[in-house]
């Protein structure tokens, strides 16, 4: 079947799987709605993205999105960023060793690519979602909007913020079948007729299906808004963290498949794979409207990230041996970020524009340090390794670290401006063109040697847009954008001298689409888009130690979904993703024809919520991804699986809910996901959640 005919034969599938025939009622929307909803839904579609910076409907924009709101949410119970994007088509998810999220979009791999409120939340950890109100994910080459990186996508979480009109409050608690649990308190407080204080608290106590693993979160997130005048809103946020949980990395594999047998087994130490992470996020926005359709926003970022981790992992297996190393990283980084935008909705004779400029700097200052375990051998030495028999429960010899192995000092320094016009040419045809400019400054100090290589990057960004609106509720679309991603890596860590003077990789992204409003709260959506990415890295043949950029992969797919109410009672997201990548000249990693990573060829997944009565909910979830490769080295497979979710929810009274969520119903043995071909992550066997809300 070629590409033209798998694109159509997806979006007839959405058509066809979901008939509709008449246009329903509108989906009411209030920004001082309940925090804890309880009662009749509304549906699950959320019409613009704060990520686009414009306030631009969804309909209007040349790109695909999805957006997971607060409601999608609660019904499937998810109290994490990893857990959330699960039922997102195209998004698959690394493993991230067990201490951070990390994310595949269309092809991309990224652990920096993740904003908070639209500004950048880099660091490695596991972001929470106790004080977010709805997920956004933006595929394609976004560099205009965002900056470096996001080649693939990037993921935006929109806070919480404070309500003016009423006082209200909630409280959430939740407890699992492998003795998680969760206390979650939110309360909106009118401190005045323009003021506001809003209050978001989680702590959870994490268990899974895994021996020896624990752990717990604290958060903690107020956030204060104050009215200036009728034009100007002043938004004040804080928003604690505090992670202590073990680190796990998974099983190792055997024969190109990953070892079974052994999903329930700690390949480590309970003692030693220990991680805690405190993230500390203040935040400042200042909303203006200087006059009618022109708006002013300045907001700002501090942020600072304490993180230690240790762990042993495998290295590899035979059928009665395993190979364990291990080591203990630290890092503590502190972001500042400032971003001034400017919008502009307004005519120029006939013509319909909206216009967006804007400005952002940014300083990153990063500390790491890493040291290697070492195991006691039997004659009284010490090994980088060790291979001990396979068993349930392993048993490890005494272990201690090497002296220090890395201890790096990274400054990075960037400044961008950034220029986009959406300019509606007839009634029915939108052209949009941008482009921005960023400048990079990067110093690194290798404590070790005394090194201090250094680079700068300054690379412009163009961005390409077409909507065609046949109909009102129906665009098609085509856009063209640019990205790139200095070679430091998007973590900036480190600086290798041996590539440090190498122009950045440049990723490319074509898209064509349409958008399709059946009703006001249901929208359908199909793309097809290619991602292509150059200037990979290569060893130089003629000089030893040294890089050429020659290296290039392309990842192209398919992409259709529904998400809305498509009756009264019935709330539903269902999406499906056809993806193949390969690298097109040969990189370090990989030669010529190699196909990438982490990158399913099938995904499907839906999710669906009816009500049988105003009190009375049922819901049914389905994630289906075909086999993939764990690494570029092809040489293990990660089997395909189908994963059933089902849930029930009773509203005992308007202020009292009681949910039940079962995890993998018919439970599926099924590995999601791997960082290297011996950390492979094991899906959790059938568990339930069982959750009560009550608002006042």
């Amino acid at each position: 079947m070629n590409f033209a005919c798998r694109y159509l034969l997806s979006a007839a599938v959405i058509a066809c799987f979901f008939p509709v025939t008449a246009r329903a009622g509108g989906a009411d929307t209030d920004d001082q709605a309940p925090i804890i909803v309880t009662g009749q839904r509304d549906g699950y579609v959320i019409d613009q993205a704060d990520a686009t910076k414009t306030g631009t409907p969804l309909l209007d924009t040349p790109q695909s999105v999805t957006t997971i709101g607060r409601q999608q949410l609660n019904d499937q119970a998810v109290e994490a960023l990893n857990d959330a994007l699960r039922y997102v088509p195209g998004v698959t998810l690394g493993q991230g060793e067990g201490h951070r999220d990390q994310i595949v979009l269309r092809g991309q791999s990224s652990t920096a690519d993740f904003f908070l409120d639209g500004l950048r939340d880099d660091a490695q950890y596991y972001r929470p979602l106790f004080n977010t109100e709805r997920v956004e994910v933006l595929k394609g080459a976004n560099a205009l909007l965002f900056g470096r990186g996001g080649g693939g996508g990037i993921v935006n979480r929109v806070s919480k913020s404070a309500g003016f009109s009423r006082t209200v409050g909630g409280a959430s608690i939740g407890i699992d079948t492998f003795g998680a649990w969760s206390l979650a308190g939110d309360a909106n407080v009118v401190l005045a007729d323009q003021v506001a204080l809003r209050i978001n608290g989680i702590y959870e106590k994490l268990a899974n299906h895994r021996d020896g693993y624990d752990g717990h979160f604290i958060g903690l997130a107020p956030t204060l808004g104050v009215k200036l005048g009728q034009a100007t809103t002043l938004t004040l946020a804080y928003e604690f963290g505090r992670d202590d949980r073990v680190i796990d990395r998974g099983v190792p594999s055997l024969g190109g498949t990953p070892l079974t047998g052994y999903d329930r087994t700690l390949f480590g130490s309970p003692r030693l794979n220990r991680g805690t992470v405190d993230a500390h996020i203040a935040r400042a926005r200042l909303d203006h409207e200087l006059a009618d359709g022109l708006t002013l926003s300045v907001a700002g970022m501090f942020a600072g990230y304490d993180k230690l981790y240790a762990n042993v992992l495998p290295a590899s297996a035979t059928a009665a041996t395993v190979t364990l190393s291990g080591y203990e990283s630290a890092t503590q980084r502190t972001n500042a970020i400032g971003q001034v935008n400017l919008v502009w909705k307004g005519h120029t004779g006939t013509i319909a524009h909206t216009l967006l400029a804007g400005i952002e700097g940014a300083s990153q200052i990063s500390d790491a340090t890493r040291r290697n375990v070492l195991f006691a051998t039997g004659t009284g030495g010490t090994s980088a390794a060790t291979t001990v028999p396979l068993a349930q429960s392993l048993a490890l010899p005494a272990t201690s670290f090497t002296g220090l192995v890395t201890d790096s000092h990274t400054r990075v320094r960037s400044l961008s401006a950034y220029v986009q016009d959406q300019i509606e040419l007839l009634p029915f045809l939108q052209v949009i063109a941008g482009v921005r400019h960023d400048r990079f400054e990067i110093a690194a100090i290798n404590r070790l040697n005394a090194s201090t290589p250094n680079r700068t990057d300054s690379k412009w960004s163009p961005r390409l847009g077409l909507v065609i609106k046949p109909q009102q509720h129906l665009s098609l679309y085509a856009s063209y954008a640019r990205s790139f991603l200095p070679q430091s890596g998007d973590q900036f860590s480190t600086l290798d001298p041996a590539y440090q003077s190498l122009d950045p990789e440049a990723f490319r992204n074509l898209e064509l689409g349409a958008k399709w409003e059946v009703a006001p709260a249901l929208v359908v959506t199909a793309a097809a888009f290619q991602v292509d990415r150059s200037n990979t890295r290569v060893a130089d043949p003629a000089n030893p130690g040294f890089f050429v950029l020659t290296g290039a992969s392309r990842v192209k797919g398919l992409e259709a979904a529904l998400s809305g109410r498509i009756a009264r009672r019935w709330s539903a997201t269902l999406g499906y993703t056809y993806q193949e990548g390969e690298i097109r000249q040969a990189t370090s990693a990989a030669p010529a024809g190699r196909q990438l990573d982490k990158l399913p060829h099938h995904q499907f997944s839906a999710w669906t919520r009816y009500d049988l009565s105003d009190r009375l909910g049922l819901g049914l979830g389905v994630v289906h991804q075909s086999g993939q490769f764990a690494t570029i080295s092809n040489a293990v497979t990660l089997p395909g699986f189908t994963r059933i979710d089902a849930s029930a929810f009773y509203d005992i009274s308007d202020r009292f809910s009681l949910q039940l969520n079962v995890e993998n119903l018919a439970d599926t043995r099924y590995y999601p996901s791997a960082h290297t071909d011996n950390n492979i992550a094991t899906g959790e066997p059938i568990n339930a959640r069982l959750t009560a809300r009550i608002t006042f």
